[in-house]
Parts: C-alpha cells; sequence; structure tokens
C-alpha cells in the first residue's frame, strides 16, 4: 500500500491540513494519509507548542470515521529532536509491505536540501508536493522523484488561529468543529 506521511506539529490540526490530505488520497495513487505528529519540529520554537498528547488528539478528532486518514505517534518514542530520514528508516523497518511517500508543502521545497540525509529522501521515499503561496522556485522542481499535486492553496496556519483564540476570535471553519470545541473546553492557546 502507499502511504503518504504528513508530518507536522498539527498545533491545531486546521482544515487546510484535511484538505491537502484528501487531495492526495483523491487525486493521487496514495491510498493512505498518516498524519506524523510531531513531538518537536527542530526548526521551530516549542514555547506555544502544546503537549503532543494533546495535538494527537485532535487530530484523530479532526480525521475520526474517515479510513483513509490515519494519526500515528511514531515519532514520540524515538529521539527528540526526530529527523524526517530516521522515522522514514523506521517506519519501512516496521512496516515493509507499505510503500512510504513523504507529503510536504512547496514552500518547504527551498530549504529541503538542508534537512538531515536529503538526498536519502529523495532517492528512496519521494516527495508529493502540494502548493503554496508564495513559494520560491526550487533546484527540485523537476527532479524525477518530486511529484506536484494540484490542490487548492489555502493560506491558513496554525499560527492565525492560535493568534485569533488569543483575541476572543472565532475560529469557525478554520478547523473542525470538534477540535474547536475541544480547544474551547481545554482553554488552549489562551
Amino acid at each position: 500500500m502507499k502511504i503518504g506521511l504528513f508530518f507536522g506539529s498539527f498545533n491545531p490540526i486546521h482544515v487546510g491540513h484535511l484538505i491537502i490530505a484528501n487531495t492526495m488520497v483523491e487525486d493521487t495513487d496514495i491510498e493512505r494519509v498518516w498524519f506524523v505528529v510531531s513531538p518537536l519540529n527542530p526548526f521551530k520554537s516549542s514555547k506555544s507548542l502544546l503537549h503532543e498528547f494533546d495535538r494527537i488528539d485532535m487530530v484523530n478528532m479532526a480525521i475520526e470515521g474517515n479510513f483513509h486518514m490515519e494519526a500515528t505517534d511514531v515519532e514520540f518514542h524515538m529521539p527528540r529532536p526526530s529527523y524526517t530520514v530516521d522515522t522514514l528508516a523506521y517506519l519501512s523497518d516496521k512496516y515493509p509491505q507499505h510503500d512510504f511517500k513523504l507529503i510536504i508543502g512547496e514552500d518547504n521545497l527551498l530549504h529541503f536540501p538542508k534537512w538531515k540525509n536529503a538526498s536519502v529522501i529523495l532517492e528512496h521515499y519521494g516527495m508529493y508536493v502540494y502548493p503554496r503561496p508564495n513559494a520560491k522556485p526550487s533546484d527540485l522542481h523537476d527532479h524525477p522523484n518530486v511529484r506536484f499535486v494540484e490542490a487548492p492553496m489555502v493560506d491558513i496556519s496554525a499560527t492565525f488561529i492560535r493568534r485569533r483564540i488569543l483575541e476572543y476570535k472565532s475560529i469557525r471553519y478554520l478547523v473542525p468543529d470538534k477540535v474547536a470545541d475541544h480547544i474551547s473546553i481545554r482553554k488552549f492557546y489562551t
């Protein structure tokens, strides 16, 4: 089975993430998307990061009932910070029956060569790239293991959502209702 791995902090998961995941399942040969909830992104600050268990709970709420999507806590049990190439190697060893592909936003493509063992990821796994607003061109655009997928450009960020929460503004339609209710009840990001 071809599995698309969608890495992120999902702090919180929002409709932009869900639209991308659904597009990958509907419009490519990817059969399932696994949301790989990262405990700590080596390139991001952890100051406003909710606990990983809270974030994976919200991902599970967001994808509940969708057979084509799954949340995984694989990186919770790996050395930190976790690197994509190590997670890919671990998953390939654990699930040799699956063909793993990396799902990445076009805005990250320019910096991808700086990732740990980027050439290994490209050569052995490959990437499915979705468009992002204002993405700068990358030398990887014509790489044979980089596949561009036409998808809606939904310019929603978790940072924007967290800021709205701090300003006591609605996040309705930005996150699934269950997630919005959970954030409100638990008073996350306030």
